[in-house]
């Protein structure tokens, strides 16, 4: 796919491999909303004037913000390609060192972290691919390509890594099956 003169939206653009992957699509000529948490404004802000590109607040969590980011990118041209690097993980063992049930993994940060790096990498797919899928396509019938990040620990996670691998395992299994979803309106889907 041609990268120069489309738009692209990429979740945790402000900051680590987010902010890599939105200067690198930006030197290959892409419009780049750079979609992060309101409190990465200024280092998102400061980023999308440095590559043209558009800062867009955006909890991958919230569908009418993750709406917004896509409306975004659709201003900057037609909507081709998302990469989800938005993503969360600490280590926390599941039994504390006491023993005790009030110091064992807390439930509410498993859940945040399943949250925001699974379910929040779904709800940005399915809303940038149903914009995606309004594109006119390319002559081999591409409108758009889609990229997951997952980690090793999906497969081979450490003593504490509970919820970010399952997490990330989440995000591996959703990929085959959305890809093969998305192959009827021309949206390709890889994870790496």
């Amino acid at each position: 796919m041609e990268v120069n003169g489309i738009s692209a939206i990429i979740t945790g653009g402000a900051s680590g491999l987010g902010e890599a992957t939105s200067r690198h699509l930006a030197s290959l000529g892409a419009k780049v909303v750079v979609a992060d948490l309101e409190g990465q404004r200024e280092k998102g802000e400061a980023l999308a004037a440095e590559i043209g590109g558009v800062f867009s607040p955006c909890d991958v969590t919230n569908t009418d913000q993750v709406i917004a980011a896509v409306e975004a990118a659709k201003e900057l041209g037609p909507l081709k390609a998302l990469v989800n690097c938005a993503g969360i993980g600490w280590a926390t063992r599941t039994v504390g060192k006491d023993g005790e049930y009030s110091s064992a993994h807390d439930l509410e940060v498993f859940r945040k972290v399943v949250e925001i790096n699974l379910i929040g990498t779904f709800n940005c797919i399915r809303l940038a691919a149903t914009a995606m899928s309004q594109t006119e396509p390319l002559a081999d019938g591409e409108r758009g390509a889609i990229v997951t990040v997952a980690s090793v620990a999906a497969f081979d996670g450490q003593i504490g890594q509970a919820s970010y691998s399952a997490s990330k395992g989440g995000v591996v299994g959703i990929t085959l099956p959305v890809a093969r979803d998305l192959s009827a309106v021309g949206v390709r889907v890889n994870c790496i």
